[in-house]
């Protein structure tokens, strides 16, 4: 079957019917000061009908809201912090190693030390802008240091007011230890200036960070919303307490915080830097885990989570090794937005899919480290990058016969193509005259064949002539988002490479059972299945993992370092694919006054708003509703009717975009997010009854176990994360969105067979949600280990039960 089977299929027409009207399901609340929250529907425009009120017709679901658009507020940034260079001055003269930030902050994080003290005050860059007054001569310290809580919008500030990153904050007295000290109240308003718009892409990237670890914290502790736009974090046990500036609050996670400050930190005190936050997380986080021992819990937020003293060890254990990799995740996302805003532009022949890949700078917003990858050279990390847009030709070696592990279901034309014909294929003419007599080529990542030649296991191949090194050779391959999967827009086959990296929170080695299940998963689309899932939601596919490479040492089995999927291709066109969390995330442009996020997702919903006269809410909330027919509709399916529950969270999932931009198909993609129901085994056994199926791909899933992942992958990550991109960068009201999800939702459900998916998510108070934060301080792999036990999962309220 064509790896593009689907892609070209006209979109399914949209139902006509009458006009559907659904209120949010939550009383009309006024905005509060100091706080960005989700725009009432009065004050959210959409298309008018008669009367001012909005509606339309085919069937979609939230249009009742009247005109009226909030502008944006374009006063000043208050930041005169020097041009682009500087910032890159900056960043160059400030990096530390994850070593030295391990030693810095890890060990000492009360109050009073000098771990929180530095991050009191930063250094200046030497470019300065004329027009800001603190850079004239004389007005510079000698020291080349400022105090951040010293910089104002402009003027002086009137007496009782301190204004501290372009916001105004009253002054109050309070007493405290040791004598009366001055406190700053909450804010009642948050400065337009978002602090990842920082021209410094070092103070852009530990903001960025920062809010990562808050979302975390505030995600898997789950703390009240604030009722004045401050949110108070205790950290007892370093006591004292954090005080954040809310930016925006939402209602699926994705809140906007500007930078935290210490609860009774003097008033000139800078905002805490990440690797300081991380620090005291990491240690509330220990410290948590060791009460829970201590009085002999078994219970405590991560219910899923090891529990007892070997959970408060490896909370102590896994705090100096967050540190050290928040440090790593924001350098590296510094040098990416330095190089992005130096070079906006993708080159030429990119192509919409590789754009996707390459955007993701800041990486997955709810993960503490999202750009970790220990153990790579800054030389490797230009090559190896999406986000630099880098490339590489791959290290090839050949192996004998007797060595070769593989198997094949791709075919071209009916026939069936073996593994090793697709491995010389891919090598080109490149490799055609350096290979042994019968040897096979393997593609290897040059990273990872770096490591393999330290294996005493590979040197004895090779020393006996069953490996042969070959080097790097042939085309440039281009990483994707995932760093380990490779993309040429002129072959027939995308590769999934095994990487040792640290990436995040794991080890990227691909796993046999995994290249099993991918071409298990194939073989049951390529018969009935896919065809009947291709009659009901015909712009919707998975990208096939047919075959794959490896290597078996005789008498011992698998070499692991060598497994590699070959992944069909269906991105060769000029199709606009793009995964999800490419399309919301945030575009790194510098003192942007408008003070909303930029992503690629915004720039089309607002294009369209301009083509149509129509007002942007109106067009995102249409967007979102096609979204959900055409991306999530299709996975629905093919649970209820199969049992296969996917992995579908956001850079998993693939949205393809018609010319205008709007959704009309989408892709999944990853061969470990295969979920087979216990509860359909007889069904699906019988599709391939020779094949012993889910038996050695480890693919059959409890049930229970199946609905707690399909809810957070395609329900919270995916969905609930599209719904929080939309109210982040002030697209849409959350509330309008979560009313037409709840009516999706509604309507799935009736249908027969649904999926239990639709039901669990309308009816339960409660969610079951992954804890990156606390599943990097309990050191887990997400990807060895049991399904049920890889990750700490934590519960939440439902956003979608009023």
């Amino acid at each position: 079957m064509n790896a593009r089977s689907g892609a070209d299929c006209p979109q399914e027409p949209v139902r006509e019917g009458p006009v559907r009207v659904i209120e949010p399901k939550v009383p009309p609340q006024e905005r509060r000061t100091g706080l960005q929250e989700d725009i009432p529907a009065e004050q959210h425009g959409t298309t008018a009908g008669a009367g001012g009120h909005a509606t339309e017709q085919e069937g979609t679901a939230v249009r009742h809201v009247t005109d009226g658009q909030d502008a944006p507020d374009t006063t000043g940034n208050g930041y005169g912090l020097g041009n682009q260079q500087a910032g890159e001055d900056r960043y160059a003269d400030v990096t530390e190693s994850r070593q030295a930030a391990e030693s810095r902050y890890a060990t000492d994080v009360r109050p009073d030390s000098e771990a929180l003290r530095v991050s009191e005050t930063r250094r200046v860059p030497e470019a300065r802008h004329a027009s800001d007054p603190r850079h004239s001569p004389g007005g510079r310290r000698a020291d080349e240091r400022h105090r951040i809580g010293e910089r104002h919008l402009g003027g002086s500030p009137r007496p009782g007011v301190r204004q501290r990153n372009g916001a105004r904050y009253d002054v109050v007295h309070a007493p405290w230890e040791g004598g009366g000290r001055e406190r700053e109240a909450a804010p009642p308003r948050i400065a337009p200036y978002d602090p990842l718009h920082d021209r410094d892409p070092g103070r852009a990237a530990d903001a960025a960070a920062t809010e990562n670890l808050l979302r975390c914290w505030v995600r898997e502790t789950g703390p009240a919303r604030p009722a004045n736009g401050l949110l108070r974090i205790p950290l007892p046990a370093s006591g004292t307490a954090l005080l954040v500036p809310v930016r925006h609050w939402s209602s699926v996670g994705w809140h906007r915080f500007d930078p935290p400050f210490l609860e009774g930190a003097p008033g000139h005190a800078a905002p805490l830097e990440a690797v300081a936050v991380a620090a005291l997380l990491g240690r509330e986080a220990a410290q948590g885990a060791a009460d829970a021992a201590a009085h002999g819990s078994a219970e405590t937020t991560a219910d899923a989570a090891p529990t007892g003293s070997s959970s408060a060890a490896a909370c102590t254990r896994e705090n100096a090794a967050l540190v050290g990799r928040v440090a790593d995740s924001l350098q590296r996302t510094a040098r990416f937005l330095a190089d992005r805003r130096a070079h906006p532009e993708p080159p030429p022949g990119t192509g919409p899919f590789l754009d996707g890949e390459q955007a993701l700078l800041f990486g997955h917003p709810l993960h503490p480290t999202p750009k970790s990858r220990e153990g790579l050279s800054d030389a490797e990390e230009n090559a190896y990058s999406p986000e630099l847009r880098g490339s590489f030709p791959l290290h090839w070696m050949a192996a004998h016969p007797s060595v070769l592990a593989g198997a094949s279901a791709w075919t071209e034309r009916g026939k069936p193509v073996p593994a090793p014909e697709l491995a010389r294929r891919l090598g080109g003419k490149a490799l055609a005259d350096r290979l042994p007599g019968e040897c096979v080529p393997l593609p290897l990542h040059p990273w990872q064949a770096g490591e393999l030649r330290h294996s005493p296991a590979v040197r004895r191949l090779l020393d006996a002539g069953l490996l042969h090194d070959l080097g790097q050779a042939g085309e440039h391959w281009h990483p994707t988002s995932s760093v380990r999967t490779v993309f040429r827009s002129d072959s027939i086959a995308m590769l999934k490479l095994s990487l040792g990296l640290r990436i995040t929170n794991s080890r990227r080695d691909n796993l046999r059972k995994e290249l099993l299940r991918g071409m298990e998963v194939h073989r049951l689309l390529r018969g009935g299945l896919g065809t009947a899932w291709r009659a009901a939601c015909p712009g919707f596919d998975i990208v096939r993992d047919p075959a794959w490479l490896g290597v078996d040492v005789p008498g011992e089995g698998r070499l692991p370092g060598f497994d590699t999927v070959i992944r069909h291709n269906p991105f060769t066109g000029g199709e606009d694919a793009v995964c999800v969390a490419g399309l919301t995330a945030p575009v790194p442009v510098a003192d942007d006054p408008s003070g909303a996020l930029r992503s690629r997702l915004a720039a089309l919903v607002t294009a369209l708003a301009q083509d149509t006269g129509r007002p942007v809410g109106a067009v995102a909330a249409e967007w979102f509703l096609r979204y959900l027919h055409a991306v999530v509709r299709p996975v629905l399916w093919l649970d209820a009717h199969a049992g296969i529950a996917l992995e579908a969270h956001q850079q998993n999932t693939l949205v393809l975009l018609d010319e205008d931009g709007w959704p009309r198909g989408g892709r999944y993609r990853d061969n470990q997010g295969y979920y087979f129901r216990t509860s359909h085994r007889d069904a699906l056994s019988g599709r391939l009854p020779r094949a012993a199926l889910g038996v050695a791909s480890d693919t059959f899933v409890a049930d229970e176990v199946t609905d707690e992942r399909f809810a957070y992958y395609l329900g919270i990550n995916n969905v609930f994360g599209l719904i929080g991109a939309f109210g982040a960068q002030q697209l849409a009201d959350e509330r309008l969105l979560i009313a037409a999800f709840r009516s999706f939702l509604a309507d799935a459900a009736r249908e027969r067979p649904a999926s239990p998916l639709p039901a669990l998510l309308l009816e339960s108070p409660t969610l079951r949600c992954k804890a990156n934060l606390l599943t990097r301080l309990h050191g887990l792999d997400e990807l060895v280990g049991p399904v049920d036990t890889q990750s700490v999962y934590v519960t939440l309220d439902n956003p979608l039960v009023p």
